[in-house]
């Protein structure tokens, strides 16, 4: 079978000289603009300098009654930004896209949005998906009021083909002019195709706030290959499923990590720095280790992306309960909150604790201020 590397149009390949031939008006063009700001079409835009480095997506707290906890929701978005971390997402997880009611999400955007704007390092992302265009769009128009600095959208879950997708994301083109993150897989209730390279190129090329692609999809390395192939128009490849294989997407050429580990944030943070910098590679290795040794967890212990990592937000001061909802039956979307407590025995709690013990050289001293602006 042909690879999409391979595919490449003559169209495309014109396009890339002439781009290099204008890399210096559009260069200027950008350095003119505001954050987020229109960007004319066919300039070649060059990929927004705060999109990069991990992007994390906020696990949502819920209150002893199953509700959200709204203000331990901001209580996160100032512990990510007090660990340094370039940018934030919500809400996005299954946790918060699957098991919430539309006027929670609505509601925990303006949250973070309120709460975002007295921070000094972490940039806001809100998620904007659906389970069709029409829904998707509720989302993106009241994020859009919000102003955060970028969005992200998965595949609709009603969606069948790739032209399903390809009107719902173009729909969302006509919404915003922030940097808009796709995410290559789609929700629990999805049952169409993962977006191709080549549709991911198509928009990339068609919208200069487009690009942006959280791959998660299929045979993760080969696809990520051939996006970093097609830089531009694809303006950031960032890597995800939980950032187990992070360091070799880094290695790879990927530009940042979507995933809920906010926990981590400064963890995360500075593996990152470590990278960008080259100047330890040991130290590099060492933070990555001891971050996976963390997360490995999740084959012992119960829970994965949440699970035994409420215990980590509850030791850190920002949630106040390990309440989770849950999926029904064989992932099935239950018509009200399905919600309880998570156990954990002693041992189970003293490994956490010897792991987590072993992060303390990368992690940012002292303790957070978690006031809620």
């Amino acid at each position: 079978m042909m690879s999409t590397k391979n595919n490449i149009t003559r169209r495309r390949l014109i396009k890339r000289t002439m781009t290099g031939a204008s890399g210096a008006i559009a260069a200027a063009l950008f350095r003119q603009r505001t954050f987020g700001a229109n960007l004319p079409v066919g300039t070649g835009a060059p990929p927004d300098p705060r999109i990069q480095g991990p992007f994390l997506i906020l696990s949502t707290p819920f209150t002893t009654s199953g509700a959200v906890d709204f203000d331990a929701l901001a209580r996160q978005a100032c512990y990510v930004d007090w660990c340094g971390c370039p940018g934030m997402i919500w809400p996005q997880s299954g946790d918060s896209v699957d098991l919430l009611t539309m006027d929670e999400k609505l509601q925990g955007m303006e949250v973070l949005a309120r709460t975002s704007r007295g921070l000094r390092t972490t940039a806001l992302c809100l998620g904007v998906q659906g389970k069709d265009t029409a829904e998707m769009l509720v989302f993106a128009k009241h994020a859009e009021k919000l102003a955060p600095p970028a969005f992200i959208s998965r595949p609709p879950d009603s969606g069948k083909t790739e032209d399903d997708m390809r009107q719902y994301w173009r729909a969302l083109a006509s919404v915003t002019k922030r940097p808009v993150f796709i995410q290559t897989t789609g929700g629990v209730a999805y049952r169409g195709p993962s977006p191709s390279v080549n549709l991911l190129v198509e928009l990339a090329e068609a919208f200069p706030n487009f690009g942006y692609v959280k791959e998660e999809a299929g045979s993760v390395i080969a696809r990520m290959r051939d996006l970093l192939t097609a830089r531009p128009p694809i303006r950031r490849v960032f890597g995800a499923r939980g950032g187990f294989g992070w360091l070799y997407e880094l290695r790879l050429g990927a530009e940042g990590l979507i995933t809920e580990r906010a926990i981590y944030a400064d963890v995360l943070t500075r593996i990152w720095q470590l990278h960008q910098s080259g100047s330890d590679p040991a130290a590099l290795r060492d933070a990555y280790s001891k971050f996976l040794l963390m997360i490995n967890l999740g084959k012992t212990h119960p829970g994965d992306l949440r699970g035994y990592q409420l215990y980590l937000w509850k030791k850190r001061g920002v949630f106040q309960t390990m309440i989770s909802r849950h999926y029904g039956p064989n992932g099935s979307l239950p018509a009200s909150p399905i919600y309880s407590e998570l156990e954990l025995s002693e041992e189970e709690i003293a490994e956490i604790e010897y792991r987590f013990e072993a992060l303390k050289p990368y992690q940012k001293p002292g303790s957070p201020k978690l006031t809620r602006h």
